[in-house]
């Protein structure tokens, strides 16, 4: 399956795999019934709004997500406003909106509401909360790592005083779905489903390592 991934998950069963990967097909059968649950109660009027004015920015040209009001738009409103209602704790962050849609993408909404709780719960904890305190840390981690493995990117961007925080919250936070060629976006997704998130790092140390390789 790894090897499989890596060679990049077949279109037509990229959504399938994607959910057996995360685990967002077991979290559905074990929950039968709760997207639709979820999906009626008319959710917080504080979090409704929000998403509502986050949808039109979602991948505007794709043919999904063209229309105020089509289907593509209407899908991921439910399932974003659907995670709001699931932790209400946690509620909305825009950088969600982005990762549901690759979602969307690829299988229907409960599915996509299922992958997505996956993502924000085990591959990616903490990175949605309001104060960003996983993020942070890992801001930390990766300029560690820039030090270590890509020593001139690192020293550009300390002479630069270029906090990670400022340019990782849109690559890790979104997974890269707003960053990469799309090409690039499936096959990251591909083995961040397999192998989890320590492919976000690693695609960041790859981005930062070739941009600063001599007559690049």
């Amino acid at each position: 399956i790894r090897l499989r991934c890596q060679k990049g998950i077949p279109p037509s069963l990229r959504g399938r795999a994607w959910q057996y990967l995360s685990g967002g097909k077991v979290k559905l059968e074990q929950n039968a019934g709760r997207f639709d649950e979820l999906d009626l109660s008319p959710g917080d009027p504080k979090w409704v709004d929000v998403i509502e004015r986050d949808l039109h920015r979602q991948f505007p040209f794709h043919e999904m997500f063209v229309s105020r009001g089509g289907h593509g738009q209407q899908d991921l409103f439910r399932v974003l406003k659907a995670y709001t209602l699931y932790r209400p704790e946690e509620g909305y962050c825009q950088a969600q909106a982005p990762v549901a849609a690759v979602l969307l993408m690829h299988m229907p909404a409960e599915q996509a509401f299922w992958c997505l709780v996956q993502i924000c719960e085990k591959y990616l904890p903490g990175y949605y909360s309001e104060k960003l305190e996983a993020i942070q840390l890992d801001g930390e981690i990766l300029f560690s790592l820039l030090q270590r493995f890509a020593p001139v990117a690192y020293k550009h961007l300390s002479k630069q005083k270029l906090d990670p925080i400022l340019y990782m919250t849109e690559w890790f936070m979104c997974a890269f779905s707003r960053t990469l060629p799309w090409s690039s976006v499936l096959r990251v997704w591909d083995m961040f489903f397999c192998e989890g998130s320590a492919w976000v790092p690693r695609v960041a140390l790859c981005s930062w390592g070739g941009a600063f390789q001599p007559g690049t």
